[in-house]
């Protein structure tokens, strides 16, 4: 296996694609913005991982706001009536792992 930041990041936009589809029959707003989000996320934890000292921390960090963006994004859907709790708790619960390993790679 690789690098498992990285690899658990895919399996994110994996799980989110079926959530963005349905949001952007009814909000294509939050729909590209989760998109947005869902892309920065593996994108900026490649990008730190070819970079050095508090660089790399920084793109773990952007990674991180992203997710915790795409996070709120899924919960607004939720609430909005959008999505079904069931669809937004699996995407949550990657979330937290995803979450989870990238507080490691910026801790001090």
């Amino acid at each position: 296996m690789g690098f498992v930041a990285y690899e658990v990041s895919m399996e994110l936009v994996k799980a989110v694609g079926p959530v963005i589809q349905t949001v952007a029959r009814k909000d294509r707003a939050l729909a590209d913005q989760m998109r947005r989000a869902a892309t920065s996320v593996p994108l900026n934890i490649v990008e730190g991982s070819r970079r050095r000292g508090l660089d790399r921390k920084h793109s773990y960090r952007v990674a991180a706001g992203s997710a915790d963006e795409r996070r709120a994004a899924v919960r607004i859907a939720r609430e909005w009536g959008y999505v079904d709790e069931s669809s937004a708790a699996s995407v949550d619960a990657l979330l937290n792992r995803e979450l989870a390993l990238l507080w490691g790679l910026t801790r001090p």
